[in-house]
């Protein structure tokens, strides 16, 4: 960038790490146990300056406020607040937020990189993200419903700026600063194809605001403050850990369900109608239970009359694949769903064999004593 190029004078990088802790949480427990632990009263979210009825959460997660960290970054030490969200659905979200302010547009593009490492340094037993989850997992262990330890996790980075020390607009910033190092972390140049990619999931609603999408980071310009393209962002990163979590639960009970079905199968006649029964019940539960959490997440944030914000969210969800994630569990639930209705049906077949064999033999019983009395 040339010596001349804007500097940052307000604005932050927030970096979320996501992870699945159970299958549902009691937020109303939730809330009992932190206002009691530290006599201070959690938040229910809700999008800053969206109209309520414009744009609702289906169940608004608890957020809280952590105890705030201290980062090695650049030339010393910086302090970073810590915030997490506790959603129904079993997802608690970690957003560290670092402040950054009167930085050259490239020095505060190289911060953005530093911290992403930084952060992803501290991934050990005894790292940042392990001490928080430790904390929400022994905090509101009773608000937890059948509690999971689950590897699957998410991660994303944003860098927000509030304020350059020049006006912009939405068009001037995309020609003067380069987007790409920080979208991408990369500090090597990239092809032109690879620029277009990155840049492809651009969005404005007024002359001075902007974001800029990439699978796992964002760019948001926004001089008035607003967080609700964070909270949305937020919300997809949770939606897609979910189906993923699903979408991997399914992919191990496949051929769990495949053994089952061949063990029952191998079982003495009079035993195989009784495991066929249970089998279906089993897959039948699991189905109800699998679907029952899906809808709660698709219907995480609804988004009804705010049209921009409607768009973002769509986007993200696209570019996160969330609905081919969510494809791929509904494809298992139809195979466990017809799996089921087969074993019904063998189970079913099973006990009207085993009633005709009952009936031949007490007909064949009645036979030989009508004989022997005869």
């Amino acid at each position: 960038m040339a010596s001349g190029e804007p500097q940052v004078v307000s604005g932050g990088i927030v970096a979320y790490r996501l992870f699945d802790i159970a299958y549902a949480i009691d937020l109303s427990a939730a809330e009992a146990l932190w206002t009691e632990r530290s006599r201070a009263s959690s938040l229910r979210a809700r999008l800053t300056t969206t109209p309520a009825k414009a744009v609702t959460f289906g169940v608004a997660p608890v957020e809280i406020a952590l105890a705030p960290v201290s980062l090695s970054l650049g030339a010393g030490a910086v302090t970073a607040t810590v915030t997490a969200r506790l959603y129904d659905f079993g997802v608690v979200t970690f957003a560290v937020r670092l402040p950054a302010g009167r930085l050259a547009w490239s020095a505060y593009s190289g911060l953005m990189n530093e911290a992403d490492r930084r952060l992803r340094d501290e991934e050990g037993g005894n790292g940042l993200w392990a001490r928080l989850l430790n904390e929400i997992r022994t905090t509101f262990a009773t608000a937890l419903i059948r509690p999971v330890t689950s590897a699957i996790e998410e991660d994303y980075l944003i860098g927000v700026v509030h304020a350059f020390d020049e006006p912009l607009t939405a068009e001037a910033l995309q020609a003067r600063l380069d987007l790409v190092p920080l979208l991408s972390g990369e500090m090597r140049p990239l092809a032109d194809s690879a620029r277009g990619d990155l840049l492809r999931q651009s969005f404005s609603y007024y002359t001075d605001d902007l974001v800029v999408l990439t699978w796992d980071r964002a760019f948001i310009y926004e001089p008035r403050q607003d967080s609700d393209v964070a909270d949305v962002l937020e919300v997809a990163n949770a939606q897609l850990l979910e189906m993923r979590y699903y979408d991997e639960l399914l992919d191990a009970e496949l051929p769990r369900m495949y053994d089952l079905i061949e063990r029952a199968q191998r079982a003495a006649p009079l035993l195989a109608s009784r495991r066929f029964a249970n089998l279906a019940r089993r897959l039948s539960a699991l189905v109800a239970e699998v679907t029952e959490l899906t809808e709660r997440v698709d219907n995480a944030l609804q988004v009804t009359e705010d049209v921009y914000l409607a768009r973002v969210y769509a986007a993200a969800l696209e570019l996160f694949r969330v609905p081919a994630f969510g494809a791929a569990v509904d494809r298992k639930l139809a195979i466990i769903r017809d799996t089921y209705a087969a074993l019904y049906q063998e189970s079913s077949a099973a006990r009207g064999a085993l009633m005709e064999a009952i009936i031949v033999v007490l007909i064949a019983i009645e036979i030989v004593i009508a004989l022997t009395h005869h």
